[in-house]
Formats: structure tokens, C-alpha cells, sequence
């Protein structure tokens, strides 16, 4: 009798753990990838394009020279390693969003940005508020994104790629695979 409790408890707990990453809310997961995205394109838009960091490995050469190399201070891993660790604090600025004509419901920016244009404020009738709990889940869905994609957003945005949302968000983690709308409704 024993042995079958702890057999069934067993295979209760690896359905339930197998099954922890196949649950994830899609409008939510893909929400997130994409605020993040817009986030950091927005923090990177606010930086002199002109500052450069020195990058390499900061040895001597056999005639005593050091090879490094300058690149956009935007673009390198210690910016953007430092952009996301505040990423996921602006997810509070963001509210559950249904659009009216088609039902789709993603994650949406309510809140102007300190140095947006007074005009940028959302019709707020189609967000839906519902306290600290949605965007608590929002900033977690954003944690976890960036603790298993870090490498992969480091990457992407350092090379200052076009669609880095279509290219993140669709096919490095699959997050909006087959969500209804463009992604640059975000």
C-alpha cells in the first residue's frame, strides 16, 4: 500500500512538473516578450547613438599594443545586461488590453512615457485593471523570460536587428507563434 502512495505521488508530481512549461498563458508570455522588446528599444532610443564603449580582450599584443575595438554603447553586452535588469520594473505601466472590433486580448503600455507627447494616451475604456495582481503576473512572466532568454536578447539587440520582437518573441522562444494580430501593435 505504501509503495503505491508513493508510486502515484511520483507520477503526479513529474505530470505536474512536465507539464509547468506547456501551461504557460500565451497572451500573457507573449505580451511580456513583446514589452520587453519595446522597453528596451525604447531605453536604447533615449542614448547619444555617438557614445561607444571599448570591447576585446584588453591584452597585450607581442608589440606591447592592446587590441580592443569601439562599438555603440547601446549595443554592447554590459548596456544591455544592465537595461535588463530594470526591464520587468515598467510592467506595472501595462494593463490588459481587449480590442473592441476583434476580442484579441494582449498586454498593453497604459502609461505615457515621462518624455512622450501628451497625445499618447491610450483610449483606457479597452483595459481592463484589475489591480496589482495582473501586472505582479506580467513582471513575473517578464522575469522568466529574461532568466531563460537573457543570451538570446543580449544577442539579438546587439545586433541591432530590425524585428528583434518578430525574431525573439516567434522564433527563438515561440511566445506569439500564431497569435492573431502583427506583432507591431505593441
Amino acid at each position: 500500500m505504501a509503495s503505491w502512495i508513493i508510486h502515484m505521488t511520483v507520477l503526479v508530481l513529474s505530470l505536474f512538473i512536465s507539464s509547468g512549461k506547456g501551461k504557460r498563458d500565451k497572451v500573457l508570455y507573449c505580451s511580456a516578450c513583446k514589452a520587453i522588446v519595446d522597453e528596451l528599444n525604447y531605453s536604447i532610443s533615449q542614448v547619444d547613438p555617438k557614445k561607444t564603449i571599448n570591447v576585446g580582450s584588453f591584452r597585450l599584443n607581442p608589440d606591447g599594443t592592446m587590441k580592443d575595438k569601439k562599438v555603440p554603447l547601446v549595443r554592447s553586452e554590459t548596456y544591455l545586461s544592465e537595461l535588463l535588469e530594470g526591464v520587468c520594473s515598467s510592467m506595472s505601466d501595462y494593463a490588459l488590453h481587449v480590442d473592441p472590433d476583434t476580442q484579441h486580448k494582449q498586454y498593453k503600455r497604459f502609461a505615457p512615457r515621462s518624455s512622450g507627447a501628451t497625445g499618447d494616451f491610450p483610449d483606457f475604456k479597452n483595459f481592463q485593471f484589475d489591480g496589482p495582481e495582473a501586472s505582479n503576473t506580467l513582471k513575473f512572466a517578464c522575469e522568466t523570460i529574461v532568466e531563460e532568454l537573457e543570451d538570446d536578447i543580449i544577442s539579438l539587440f546587439s545586433q541591432d536587428l530590425e524585428h528583434v520582437h518578430e525574431e525573439l518573441c516567434n522564433s527563438v522562444s515561440d511566445y506569439c507563434r500564431g497569435s492573431s494580430p502583427t506583432n507591431e501593435e505593441l
